[in-house]
């Protein structure tokens, strides 16, 4: 019962949206009625400039840490990380409070990699780095590093439920980049520094 809870609660924590938040706080119009209307860092950052962004950032990030870091503190058992790493992602992408309208997931999926393998998290975040700066194209970066996260898992820790976790991740992220993999393919993704695009 103490793990179900956790995990309850890794959503619920997952569901608050840094992105609105912090907008709120600085004074900014809602994330969601701007540019790409996606609450993620990326947008913030388009319009609510550097300070709002990177606090969007870090906190998205923070709340996939914190939930695995929670459980960690009454089991080291990899399906119950995985469950919590689950429902914090989850919570970021459909948060119940509110109206299910959430980001699509990278900074949050980050935290939670790094809430249950460190190693696998700084190797996928040099995969979106590397993609990033060769490219410049922010959501070509993420759609790489979703894909070859299973790969980084199976090599770094094959342990069947973080080989799960990654495969969820992986297939969530994707499903929420549709847009952003058809502007790929038609040669509308705009690139980084180019201007407002799609949010990634």
């Amino acid at each position: 019962m103490l793990i179900v809870g956790l995990t309850i609660i890794a959503y619920l924590f997952g569901s608050i949206s840094t992105a609105v938040i912090v907008c709120r706080l600085m004074g900014l119009p809602d994330p969601r009625t701007q540019g790409s209307h996606n609450p993620g860092a990326t947008n913030v950052l388009r319009y609510g400039g550097k300070k709002a962004g990177i606090a969007t950032l870090a906190g998205d990030i923070i709340k996939g840490v914190i939930p695995v870091l929670a459980v960690r503190l009454f089991t080291d058992d990899p399906l119950y990380l995985a469950l919590a790493a689950a429902a914090a992602l989850l919570g970021h992408m459909f948060p119940v409070f509110f109206g299910f309208r959430g980001g699509k997931g990278v900074a949050t999926a980050f935290g939670v990699l790094l809430g249950c393998n460190w190693m696998i998290a700084l190797s996928v975040l040099g995969v979106w780095l590397a993609t990033v700066f060769g490219f410049k194209l922010s959501s070509l970066g993420a759609i790489t590093a979703a894909v070859c996260l299973p790969l980084i898992t199976w090599l770094l820790d094959g342990r069947t439920e973080y080989l799960v976790l990654s495969g969820f991740i992986t297939v969530l992220l994707i499903v929420r980049h549709h847009s952003n993999i058809r502007n790929l393919l038609t040669g509308k993704e705009d690139k980084i520094g180019a201007g407002r695009k799609k949010e990634s």
